[in-house]
């Protein structure tokens, strides 16, 4: 048998834009995983309270979070203390999700250091697209959407089941008008990815535009004061800003009332993962379309999070929210 002290970890970042389903493919990957192997996320969000990190960790993956902002700025700091706590936990294979504002040039780049060198085998980069979003000029004049698929080995069209014919036709003119060619490219519905992809090489691809934005990666981790019942937190940058909200695990919602705020926000992206009367509930909202699967957890602390290319009405928000728990 293979000792894993002397084995590098497969490794594969999944990137992709905001919305476009990158959770859900790697909780598909998870389910797909061979048995008895333990896999590692490290998963970056843009918002500032880790949503994601509750739901990953339920399908048996080890996970790490970095939240507000990009996992690469200053030096790498919060990428790296993630990924080593990882690494000391000695997985079967690591899944890097960076935040859907992120930019994977400085990733790859800190996975092909000398640092990671001994210990990492990176693999194919795989990146998500949803096919209807090359319609929209909002997309195609964002760098890090034009840099997310650039540096992509693997170009995966997801919700093709809601695209149409066109939409296909668009994705298929951007992989042909590629200047690097990919190594695979796929239609996939609800992020099931094909896990053959995984095994496939990094090739050495170029950025058009590299990363250019900061954050202060020196705030304090977000986390509820004893007996404090709520907490918030906001976040901006890269042209997008959000709002965050914690609730203490005494804290119950009502389910139908926050559907319907959810349903109701006119807002690019809303995740939570919250304890109501019906269950713990994970909901995924893209431009209002809101999507909801039941979570087997227990005593958790209820995140909500909501992120928009302009800042909300946050106070009125909040105010609603503290409504259904009063």
């Amino acid at each position: 048998m293979t000792n894993k002290l002397e084995t590098k970890v497969p490794t594969n970042i999944i990137t992709g834009f905001l919305g476009v389903g990158k959770t859900t493919s790697i909780l598909s990957l998870l389910k797909s995983k061979p048995e008895g192997e333990n896999w590692a996320v490290l998963v970056n969000e843009f918002g500032e309270v880790g949503v994601d990190g509750a739901f990953l960790s339920e399908q048996g993956a080890i996970v790490r979070e970095v939240p507000g902002g990009c996992m690469c700025c200053v030096a790498g700091l919060p990428m790296a203390v993630g990924i080593n706590a990882l690494l000391a936990q000695k997985p079967d294979r690591l899944l890097i999700e960076p935040t859907g504002l992120g930019h994977p040039k400085d990733i790859i780049g800190k996975l092909l250091s000398e640092h990671y060198e001994k210990y990492i085998d990176l693999r194919a980069t795989l990146t998500l697209v949803d096919p209807r979003n090359f319609s929209n000029q909002k997309y195609t004049d964002n760098q890090n959407f034009i840099d997310q698929i650039n540096l992509a080995d693997v170009l995966i069209a997801n919700k093709v089941d809601l695209c149409s014919d066109s939409d296909v036709a668009a994705f298929d003119k951007c992989v042909f008008d590629s200047e690097i060619p990919k190594l695979a490219k796929g239609y996939v519905e609800q992020g099931t990815l094909d896990p053959l992809w995984l095994d496939l090489p990094r090739k050495n691809r170029d950025a058009a535009f590299g990363h250019h934005h900061a954050h202060n990666d020196e705030m304090p981790a977000f986390e509820l004061e004893p007996g404090e019942r709520f907490a918030r937190r906001e976040n901006e940058g890269q042209g997008y800003k959000s709002c965050g909200w914690v609730f203490s695990p005494s804290v119950t919602f009502p389910f139908d009332a926050l559907y319907g705020l959810f349903g109701n926000l006119n807002a690019e992206r809303v995740k939570a993962v919250v304890k109501t009367d019906n269950g713990v509930f994970a909901f995924n909202i893209v431009n209002q379309v809101v999507s909801v699967n039941a979570l087997s957890l227990d005593g958790i602390e209820s995140k909500i999070e909501v992120i928009d290319k302009d800042a909300l009405p946050w106070d009125e928000l909040e105010d609603i929210l503290l409504s259904f728990i009063a």
